[in-house]
This record gives structure tokens, sequence and C-alpha cells, in this order.
């Protein structure tokens, strides 16, 4: 006896189904290609970043990575574990603080730097006050924390090396929190250092919004499906043995 031909219902729930294992599997292979977590254990970059929270930051080369861009680095001279903090200053920039405004500036022009709190001058206590000029070598990047009160960065170094770290210590570029859950976000391009001259501005951002939307997209579009799917079949009994 031939089989019976599926119904329309079923066909829709496994293509649906199929559709959702394809996008959440896709999504969560390309976050474990491209993307890395670290633990931030400090407060230097809030408010960007808040101590105790967890970022995901896309592998890429210091070569790759422009002004503006919140990136993890590894340095032994700064210390033995890896680090993130926001790349201010590129080969060839001077960078100075500060204006008469407390800005910093770089090659002469004042940054505006709307991702910090809510004083965005750096002249309070502790490493702010620290006034400097430092011209940055090539192929090295000057590095400071958006928690200019307490982060201990390219300023607190400028013996070394003129505070400088090297591009190639760059592991990857910070793209978005994902722990605590309740915190996650996308860290959004800046557009801080775009009228600078000279190019080198922030880079564009991966495909970490496309994966993460993919990988959760897909997961719910199966337990949707399947769900809607397994109420169908009840009730079509029901119907059946009350015929």
């Amino acid at each position: 006896m031939a089989g019976r031909k599926p119904t329309a219902g079923a066909v829709v729930q496994a293509l649906g189904i199929g559709i959702g294992l394809v996008a959440m599997v896709g999504g969560f292979v390309l976050l474990a290609l491209q993307y890395r977590p670290y633990a931030v254990p400090t407060g230097s970059m809030e408010p960007t970043v808040m101590a105790g929270q967890t970022v995901l930051a896309e592998k890429v080369s210091g070569s790759e990575v422009g002004r503006g861009d919140v990136v993890v680095f590894k340095d032994t001279d700064w210390g033995n574990t890896a680090m993130v903090k926001r790349v201010i200053g590129v080969g060839g920039d001077t960078v100075k603080c500060c204006d008469t405004q407390g800005r910093v500036t770089v090659n002469g022009v004042p940054l505006d730097e709307t991702y910090l709190d809510e004083n965005p001058t750096i002249g309070r206590a502790g490493p702010a006050d620290q006034q400097f000029s430092a011209t940055v070598p090539a192929g090295r990047l000057w590095l400071m924390g958006d928690n200019r009160s307490i982060s201990e960065d390219s300023r607190v170094h400028i013996d070394q090396l003129g505070g400088t770290v090297p591009a190639s210590a760059v592991v990857g570029r910070v793209e978005g929190v994902v722990f605590p859950v309740g915190s996650m976000h996308t860290i959004d391009r800046t557009a801080v250092f775009d009228t600078l001259p000279g190019g080198h501005a922030a880079t564009d951002h991966g495909p970490l919004g496309l994966a993460a939307y993919a990988a959760v997209g897909g997961g719910a579009l199966v337990l949707i499906t399947a769900g809607a799917g397994t109420v169908a079949g009840i009730v079509t009994r029901r119907r059946t043995r009350e015929a």
C-alpha cells in the first residue's frame, strides 16, 4: 500500500526546522571561527565595558585596526594577561594632553570623545592628571582606557618606548559584550576620529550581529516551528477521536 502523502503542515514544519537548524549552526560556527571571548576584570574601560563583563573580540591583526577601535592585546612589558584598551593614536600620530577644555588631541585636533563618561575631560585624579606629548612610531599604537581616571595605559608606560605597544600585540577587536546575559550589547564603531586627516579611523566591524541573529533566530525558529507542529498534531488527533 502506498505511503500516506505528507500534509502541507508537515512540509512547512520540516522546512522551518531545517532552515532554523542551518541558520543556528551557521551562526554558531561563524562565531566560533571569527570571535573569542575575553574577561575584563577591571573598570579601566568603563562605561564602554564594565568590570566583570566578558567581551567578544573578532580575531584581527594590528594592521587591521584604526583609531577608536577597542582592542584586545598582549604585551609582556605591560603584564602577562590580555588587556582591553582603545586605540587613540597610530604610527606617525602625535598624541597630547590636553587642550584648554581638557581634551586629548591627535595631530593638533581635539577629540570630542562621546564614548567617555558624563565628564568627557580627563583632568581628574589619578593617571588622568598626567600631561603628556608622544609621537607614535611606525608600527606601534597609543592606547588608552575609557575610564581615564583609573586606567593604566600608554600614559603610565610613557617611559617605555614612549608608552606605545607594537601593533603586532593586538589579537582582536572588541565588538560586543556577551556576559552577564542581561548586559549583552554590541559595541558600535565610533565616528570620533573620522574627521582626522590621513585616514586610519575606526574600522568597520565584522559579522558579529549577523552571526548572533542567525544563531538566536535560527534556534527560535526551530522551537516555534516544532512547538506549532506539536500543537497542530494534538488538535488533529483530538478531532479524529471526536469524529
